[in-house]
């Protein structure tokens, strides 16, 4: 009888963090790594919020909660949803988690059987297929190519649909290519899931406030009220705040399955930091300028990535509508061979030489469902980036 589960035969461990880890090796050994792995903002948590956790400790605030969250932030929570995106959620319709990928890991648990199938668009953030596999469901593939922005379609989603269909997971603007769907495109996908009743959708609206230019954020729900009663709209403090390490995340939808999750919940972490929900209190409820301030720098270090990515031979790199990452293409390179001798035959052998010829950390493509590229997280200093990505015009102008 084997001693692992078969379940945990059907995942693999993450693929950024483990490009994470490799990098930290590496400068723990001496090597000059630049570190372009990581999806979470360099900038520290805000003083306010800061502040609001401390007093939190010093107010006695440190023992359990309810299991889903205090009643003071879920009040919060309905109150962003209502300024910030017309949806109107009672704090019984909301649930609050150890970070966003628990909330998402915990619908479907509450939710999945086995021949249930779940819709995720590649790319995709490296976690979606392997959460729906740990829950039992089966992921199906919608591909978005380079040249559609990596956005798919509503004839491409209409497709991807059968009766085992039962969530749709939807994430703009986009982790890993940043890309963002405009209120047109996303009525469009809407229009389609107003013709499949029996489809529920689930939105990762992580980046919300990283968007840049005169591009608008919109979340399904909000574009499609028809989609209110069987959509989990999905947040979370840590990439607009600077709060990953505080790990708090959110949702609202309807109140049977806020009540199921809550059940999953309950038999697992049970509740989130106590401290850590108050500072998500004052991070919601308290000044916003931080926001303005983080994307006008985010906004700064998009641009400079991807002129200079569109620099290196090989290389072509779209222009992201938010986020922070890039997801740039590397078919020119494929084929080449290094100046070290290494044949670049995918792009996980390109991102490994890359960062084993010139020291600079990034995440191959296919651990996102779609190659040949690989993603860059800007989410550093210009300075390194800048340096990052010479480090980089380098090493394709050595192929050949």
């Amino acid at each position: 009888m084997a001693f692992l589960s078969d379940t945990l035969a059907r995942v693999k461990p993450s693929p950024t963090i483990a490009v994470t880890q490799k990098a930290a090796e590496l400068k723990a050994a001496g090597k000059d790594v630049i570190g372009l792995g990581a999806g979470e903002p360099d900038f520290d948590t805000p003083q306010n919020i800061k502040d609001a956790a401390k007093a939190a400790i010093d107010a006695g605030k440190t023992k359990y909660t309810a299991v889903d969250g205090i009643p003071e932030l879920k009040k919060a929570i309905c109150a962003k949803f209502k300024r910030e995106n017309g949806l109107d959620y009672t704090p019984a319709q909301v649930t609050v988690g150890t970070g966003g990928k628990q909330v998402l890991y915990n619908a479907l648990v509450a939710t999945l059987n086995p021949g249930d199938e779940v819709i995720i668009p590649a790319p995709y953030w490296v976690s979606y297929p392997d959460m729906v596999l740990l829950a039992g469901g089966t992921p199906v593939f919608v591909e978005g190519p380079m040249q559609t922005g990596y956005k798919i379609t509503g004839e491409q989603l209409e497709a991807a649909i059968t009766p085992n269909t039962k969530w749709f997971i939807f994430n703009s603007p986009s982790n890993p290519s940043g890309a963002g769907y405009n209120r047109a495109e996303l009525k469009e996908l809407t229009d389609v899931l107003m013709r499949h009743p029996h489809v529920w959708v689930m939105t990762d609206d992580m980046y919300e406030h990283l968007v840049f230019g005169d591009f608008e954020f919109c979340t399904p729900a909000q574009v499609e009220p028809g989609l209110y009663d069987r959509t989990l709209t999905c947040n979370g403090v840590s990439k607009a705040y600077a709060m990953t390490g505080w790990r708090i995340g959110y949702a609202a939808g309807p109140q049977a399955l806020i009540k199921a999750i809550g059940k999953v919940q309950s038999q697992s972490t049970s509740n989130p930091s106590s401290i850590s929900q108050w500072a998500a209190v004052e991070a919601l409820n308290g000044p916003q300028d931080y926001i303005a301030d983080s994307r006008a720098a985010f906004e700064r270090r998009r641009n400079l990535v991807v002129a200079m990515l569109n620099e290196a031979e090989g290389i072509r790199c779209p222009m992201p509508e938010g986020a922070f990452y890039v997801y740039p293409s590397i078919a020119g390179c494929i084929g080449k061979t290094s100046a070290a001798g290494t044949k670049i035959t995918d792009d996980e052998v390109f991102a490994t030489a890359l960062l084993e010829e010139t020291g600079v950390a990034v995440v191959f493509g296919a651990a996102f469902g779609l190659s040949p590229n690989f993603r860059i997280s800007y989410a550093t200093s210009d300075e390194a980036l800048t340096e990052a990505c010479r480090r980089i015009q380098d090493f394709c102008a050595g192929l050949n």
